[in-house]
């Protein structure tokens, strides 16, 4: 990484899940530390250019992956990378298979989402101000689009849609627990995208998933079951894939698009303005300050 004091205004954001601590090829390369609201995110957000376009990058588990999932601090990570101008989220996910066709190896561009976590909070909007976004459709589809154009580019293994559960962890499934969510009918399995998907829809942030699968989770009974050291095996040859999509994808990406993902909290909003408190708008003037004004002065 180059390194440089040019100040970058980042458009697009880049969560990096288990295994991708670093993206190489940034220029003009700066690290932020920062507070919000919600205390502190996982790590410095690195900030700097790929491939003409400034992004900020964040390891979700720290770097050296010091954070496990239940104790990531979902709400400051995405409030960061708000604050830094993002617009747009890339996630990279290590996943399990829940299907004999999503081999380890292959990516899968996920549509829609299940939540199975139960320590998580998964909104901005838990004290003083009300909100209630739509998420039918979790993931934009515009933002997806060039995900996999990018993976076909590349000759990547790559399946677009299907259903990602999110489980708490740490511990892996059950085969119950595995069995069962196969007749949900669900493509893969993981512990991280939620509520990382739910607050970035409050935050009115493009967001997508890059789910790498690693394993079969338990279910498959040719396969050993899932173990740490099998999945970061496959992990590390997915890494390098996922660099290489995120070079070919993020210089196609469009930072001044229209999508409905940015105006979520437009008709969202339930509590009354005059029924805010000045404390909580000011905690949250960053989300709702499109829609409700604040003294003059006063945020």
């Amino acid at each position: 990484m180059t390194k440089s004091k040019k100040t970058v205004q980042p458009a697009v954001g880049i969560i990096g899940g288990s295994g991708l601590y670093h993206i190489e090829g940034l220029e003009q390369v700066r690290e932020v530390r920062l507070r919000t609201p919600f205390g502190a995110p996982s790590d410095a957000v690195v900030v700097g250019v790929l491939g003409g376009m400034g992004v900020a990058f964040l390891s979700r588990h720290g770097r050296g992956h010091r954070i496990n999932p239940s104790s990531i601090n979902y709400r400051a990570n995405l409030y960061a990378l708000k604050s830094l101008g993002v617009r747009q989220v890339i996630s990279i996910s290590a996943v399990g298979s829940m299907k004999e066709a999503i081999q380890p190896g292959h990516v899968v561009l996920p549509d829609q989402f299940i939540d199975l976590t139960k320590r998580r909070i998964s909104t901005f909007f838990d004290e003083g101000i009300v909100a209630h976004v739509g998420f039918a459709e979790p993931v934009c589809s515009s933002l997806a689009d060039v995900l996999e154009e990018a993976g076909r580019s590349l000759g990547a293994t790559l399946h677009r849609g299907g259903t990602y559960v999110c489980m708490e962890g740490p511990q892996f499934s059950t085969k119950a627990e595995s069995r069962l969510y196969r007749q949900w009918g669900v493509d893969v399995i993981g512990m991280t995208n939620m509520p990382e998907a739910k607050l970035a829809r409050e935050a009115e942030l493009c967001y997508a998933t890059m789910a790498l699968a690693t394993d079969y989770d338990c279910w498959h009974e040719t396969e050993e079951a899932v173990t740490v050291g099998a999945i970061l095996a496959t992990l590390h040859r997915n890494v390098a894939l996922a660099k290489d999509l995120l070079k070919a994808a993020v210089p196609k990406l469009a930072p001044d698009r229209a999508c409905s993902c940015r105006q979520a909290l437009a008709t969202a909003l339930v509590t009354a303005p005059d029924q805010m408190s000045a404390s909580a708008k000011r905690r949250l003037n960053l989300l709702i300050a499109p829609y409700v004004r604040t003294r003059k002065g006063k945020r």
